[in-house]
């Protein structure tokens, strides 16, 4: 596993639109090498924020978006269309405003009538299994890059700290008794989130500071899950200065005007 990159932006402004426009480079530049690309989406503030980026970018006509399949790294078990799921938020951010193809675009179930958050997981890692290629020495799906929030605690995707999910080794588990709101949960399991090409941690604002010094100074991923999330061939850290406010100097291995 290579080291992290940390690249550290002015504000979350110019983070959000330097990493649309790395999303839209590597997006393009792996349909250049095979074809397709495949990413996988995240929720909160800077995520769907770098979402509104790309729809805005003059350069978002260079991605091929039929030829683009889109995951998600975990998702609020709520009712279709609720306005806290992340699928709902993507769509209005990005996903509604390009030509994307709608079979390519896989959205994590909602919760309706009697489903429970594990069949929706069951059902998700189904997908996966149908719709992505393998790595040959695990068998999990490969993703192009895979976009990752961290929470102040320290978690990612739905993968809060000490909680059970963390040590389930199925590529897609049901999360109850979340921390954060709501509790019901689906989310992608760590050795799905480590099975990415690259991974993404885009991170905003000072009351993440702690968590992120915390991942990079190698605290243990159960206690700091965001420390356990990497990228098989990357893994990349993009911060704005607040988040970045506790971390030593040699740590910030790129940093922008």
């Amino acid at each position: 596993m290579t080291p992290p990159t940390v690249v550290i932006h002015r504000d979350a402004e110019t983070l959000v639109q330097a990493v649309a426009a790395r999303l839209v480079t590597r997006l393009v530049d792996a349909q250049a090498a095979h074809g397709d690309a495949s990413v996988v989406l995240t929720g909160g503030t800077a995520g769907i924020a770098t979402l509104r980026a790309v729809a805005a970018s003059p350069a978002r006509g260079a991605v091929d978006w039929d030829a683009l399949s889109v995951w998600w790294g975990d998702e609020r078990f709520l009712p279709p269309g609720d306005p806290d799921r992340n699928e709902t938020q993507a769509r209005s951010a990005l996903l509604d405003h390009v030509p994307v193809d709608p079979a390519r675009v896989f959205p994590m179930p909602a919760a309706v009538g009697d489903l429970t958050p594990e069949d929706g997981a069951e059902q998700y890692a189904q997908a996966l299994a149908a719709q992505t290629a393998k790595r040959a020495h695990s068998g999990a799906p490969v993703f192009d890059v895979l976009l990752l929030g961290v929470g102040p605690d320290g978690h990612v995707a739905s993968l809060f700290p000490e909680h059970p999910a963390l040590h389930d080794d199925r590529p897609v588990v049901g999360v109850r008794g979340a921390p954060k709101p709501p509790p019901l949960r689906i989310s992608l399991s760590m050795p799905v989130i480590r099975s990415a090409d690259e991974v993404w941690l885009v991170v905003a604002g000072p009351d993440k500071a702690p968590a992120v010094r915390m991942a990079l100074e190698g605290s243990g991923p159960v206690q700091v899950p965001a420390a356990g999330a990497n990228g098989e061939r990357a893994t990349r850290w993009l911060l704005d200065r607040a988040a970045a406010a506790e971390l030593p100097a040699d740590l910030a291995r790129v940093a922008s005007p």
